[in-house]
C-alpha cells in the first residue's frame, strides 16, 4: 500500500492498493481521450408501438464535447418543446465522447432522427411507456487516453498488483483487475473538495459552519478574486459587502449571502439553515450524500490500514448478492439484498464472491443504518467517532434527511491495456467512478485525472 495523494487523503482516500509507481501523465488532452459508453439496461418497444401506450421517445445520442443538461435543452429546442420533456439515465463528463440514453415525451420519432445537431449523433431505438431516469443504467464503459506519460511500462505492474487485489493470480491475462470501490473526488468538487465538509457541518448540527465552509474555505486552486472573496466573507460576516466581492458565476454563494444579508443582524442557525436552503435541492441532497461518501471512503482506507480483504468476507461483514437482471458480463451489486457473514459462513459467502455472486459491502450511513458486526463493525463505529456523527444525526429536515444504504467495498472489471498511446478499457456498474480506477495507474495529482 502507498500513501495516496494529499488531495485524495482529505477526501478519505488514504491509500493506493498498487505498489509500483505510477505512469504519470494526464486525461483529456482532446475530447477523444475519454470515451464513456452507457451499459443499457431500459427495455423499449418498436417506434410503431402505440403512442398512447407509449408516449415517449428513446434515442440513443454519441455526443462530442457537449454537457448532458445543454444537449437536453439544445434537442428540446431543436424540436420547439419544453426541456422538462427530456429525460436521461446518467450525466455524463463534458470533456468526452459519451454515447448515452435519452427519451423524448410526445415527440415525432422522425423529427427526432432529423435533428442536426453539431457534433451529437442521435438514433432513435423505440418508445417507452415512461421516461428513462437517473440510474436506468447497468454501467458505462471506458476508453480512456493517458497523454504524456512519463513511464508507460508500468501500467504491466500496475495491472498485476490490481488483480491480485482483486484475488486473482497477478500474472494471469484473464484475471480481472480490482480497486477500492471509493466515491472519486469529483463527489467533493474536483477544485475545491469540500461538499462533505458542508454536509458534516450539517449533520453536527452547525448550520453557520456549514454556511461558511461553503462560501469561506478557499483553495489554493482558485483565482485570486475567489479566495479573496471568500476569506472576507468568513472573516467579517458581512454579507452584504461579501455580494459585492464575489463574482457573478458563483451563484450559489451569492444566494446564501444574499439571504443572509436581508436577514440583518443577530443571525441564528434557522437563518444559516435558510441560506442552505436558497440552493437547489439536489445540492442540498448532494451535501449530506458528500459527508455518507466521506465516511465511507474512510471506512474503507481504515479497512485497508488493517489488511482486512475486500474479495471476500470476514465474520461480521455485510454482503449483499448480485443483480439477476444485469447485462451479460457485468456482475452488479443488489444492495437490497444482504446478509450479515458469521463464522460458520464465512467459507461459503467467500465462494459465492469468488464467483462474483456476492459483495462485501459497507454502510453510506443514515437513520436505518445496521452497522456490521466484528472488526468491520469496529472500524465503521471509529470512523462515525473521529468524524463527530452518528447514524441518528441523518434524522434531518427536508432535502438533508437520508435513510442510509449499502455499497461494495470492492469494484472488479476486466481491462485491457494498449501502449501507444497508453489506452485503458474497462467496465463498470453505475455509481462507480473511473477515476478510482485510473488513479492507480497515473499517481498524479487529482487535477491530472479531469
Amino acid at each position: 500500500m502507498r500513501p495516496a495523494h494529499p488531495v485524495e487523503r482529505t477526501v478519505g482516500m488514504a491509500h493506493y492498493v498498487s505498489e509500483s509507481d505510477g505512469v504519470g501523465g494526464h486525461l483529456r488532452d482532446r475530447t477523444e481521450d475519454f470515451r464513456v459508453r452507457e451499459l443499457e439496461a431500459f427495455d423499449h418497444e418498436p417506434v410503431e408501438a402505440d403512442p398512447g401506450a407509449y408516449p415517449h421517445v428513446l434515442l440513443r445520442a454519441t455526443l462530442r464535447g457537449w454537457d448532458t443538461n445543454d444537449f437536453a435543452s439544445a434537442l428540446s429546442d431543436a424540436l420547439g418543446a419544453s426541456r422538462e420533456r427530456v429525460s436521461w439515465a446518467g450525466t455524463k463528463d463534458k470533456h468526452a465522447v459519451t454515447t448515452q440514453l435519452f427519451s423524448m415525451k410526445n415527440a415525432d420519432p422522425e423529427a427526432v432522427a432529423a435533428v442536426d445537431l453539431s457534433d451529437a449523433d442521435v438514433e432513435v431505438l423505440g418508445r417507452t411507456g415512461r421516461p428513462i431516469l437517473f440510474g436506468d443504467l447497468a454501467g458505462n464503459a471506458f476508453e480512456v487516453t493517458v497523454r504524456d506519460a512519463d513511464a508507460p511500462e508500468r501500467a504491466d505492474a500496475v495491472t498485476a498488483d490490481l488483480r491480485a487485489f482483486a484475488g486473482g493470480a497477478p500474472e494471469d491475462p484473464d484475471a480481472p483487475v480490482g480497486v477500492p470501490n471509493y466515491f472519486g473526488q469529483q463527489r467533493f468538487g474536483s477544485k475545491r473538495p469540500v461538499t462533505h465538509e458542508v454536509g458534516l457541518s450539517i449533520l453536527r448540527g452547525d448550520w453557520e459552519g456549514a454556511v461558511l465552509a461553503y462560501v469561506g474555505n478557499p483553495s489554493e486552486r482558485e483565482p485570486e478574486a475567489t479566495r479573496d472573496a471568500r476569506e472576507y466573507a468568513a472573516e467579517t460576516r458581512d454579507w452584504a459587502g461579501a455580494l459585492d466581492e464575489f463574482p457573478r458565476h458563483l451563484r450559489y454563494e451569492r444566494s446564501m449571502c444574499h439571504e443572509l444579508a436581508d436577514r440583518g443582524e443577530g443571525l441564528g442557525a434557522a437563518d444559516y439553515r435558510a441560506a442552505l436552503e436558497t440552493v437547489p435541492t439536489n445540492l442540498q441532497q448532494l451535501f449530506v450524500n458528500a459527508a455518507q461518501s466521506y465516511v465511507f471512503n474512510r471506512i474503507l482506507s481504515a479497512r485497508l490500514a488493517r489488511g482486512l480483504p475486500f474479495d471476500r468476507p470476514v465474520a461480521g461483514d455485510v454482503v449483499c448478492f448480485a443483480d439477476a437482471d444485469a447485462p451479460e458480463g457485468l456482475a452488479l451489486p443488489d444492495t437490497d439484498r444482504t446478509q450479515r457473514v458469521d463464522d460458520e459462513r464465512v467459507d461459503t459467502v467467500s465462494r459465492h464472491c469468488e464467483r462474483g455472486r456476492a459483495f462485501v459491502t459497507a454502510p453510506l450511513v443514515g437513520t436505518e443504518t445496521d452497522l456490521d458486526g466484528g472488526e468491520p463493525g469496529e472500524i465503521a463505529r471509529d470512523v462515525l467517532t473521529d468524524v463527530g456523527i452518528e447514524p441518528a444525526d441523518f434524522d434531518l429536515p427536508g432535502e438533508f434527511h437520508s435513510t442510509g444504504t449499502r455499497r461494495a467495498v470492492l469494484v472488479r472489471t476486466d481491462l485491457t491495456v494498449e501502449q501507444d498511446p497508453l489506452t485503458l478499457s474497462f467496465s463498470l456498474p453505475k455509481g462507480s467512478y473511473a477515476t478510482v480506477v485510473l488513479r492507480e495507474y497515473l499517481k498524479a495529482d487529482p487535477d491530472a485525472l479531469s
